[in-house]
């Protein structure tokens, strides 16, 4: 058992082209647009700029404006911040797979493309907002047959209370042929709402 409290600090969620934050719906667009479309204008409506954003694949693209909106307080380019990342999801990295597979599948269009090859593993993702926000804390990434609260409450209250991480960014990040949700929350050790399974499929309507 932990023996250091834990608390969920924010939250976030993104599904069907609308992004809510702490309970509040902070940005959607036009339920026929292609995630592609709904990731480019989300960016530039919170006025990012980090122009690697449009060459990441749709998992990476999804993680990252979550991880966005709930670090952006947290983090600088200048200072390492101990936040860990647990991530989890189903479809680990098909969707970008499957794109890349269709790039070798004949010898007539046999064009094997790097830029899509690098991100044939789910945890690139990981190593995204790692880069963004100069995290080189813990991170793991599980492939769980749906959302798991209750595995992701155990293992964040571990790495806590074992002083492995100050905090923890949780995640199931899944994006499967446009079909995808993110459900994202930054957990402590000090204050906000009681950490628990209860607590996030609550949140999260699971």
């Amino acid at each position: 058992m932990a023996d250091k409290n834990s608390f969920i600090q924010s939250w976030c969620t993104i599904q069907n082209n609308k992004i809510n934050l702490n309970g509040e719906t902070i940005f959607e667009s036009e339920p026929t647009i292609g995630f592609a479309d709904f990731a480019k204008a989300a960016y530039r409506n919170f006025g990012w700029s980090y122009p690697k954003f449009f060459k990441m694949d749709s998992l990476s693209k999804l993680a990252f404006i979550a991880a966005e909106l709930l670090l952006k307080d947290e983090t600088t380019n200048e200072t390492e911040t101990d936040i860990a990342l647990v991530f989890s999801n189903k479809s680990s990295s098909m969707d970008t797979d499957v794109t890349f597979q269709e790039s070798i599948a004949t010898k007539e269009n046999y064009y094997p493309s790097p830029a899509v090859f690098v991100y044939t593993l789910p945890n690139i993702c990981m190593g995204e907002i790692s880069i963004r926000h100069n995290l080189k804390s813990e991170n793991s990434f599980f492939i769980f047959e749906k959302f798991n609260p209750g595995f992701l409450s155990n293992y964040t209250d571990v790495l806590l209370s074992t002083n492995r991480a100050e905090k923890v960014l949780c995640a199931w990040v899944d994006f499967y042929k446009e079909t995808y949700r993110a459900n994202f929350y930054l957990v402590n050790s000090t204050e906000g709402l009681e950490h628990n399974e209860t607590t996030i499929k609550t949140l999260f309507n699971t």
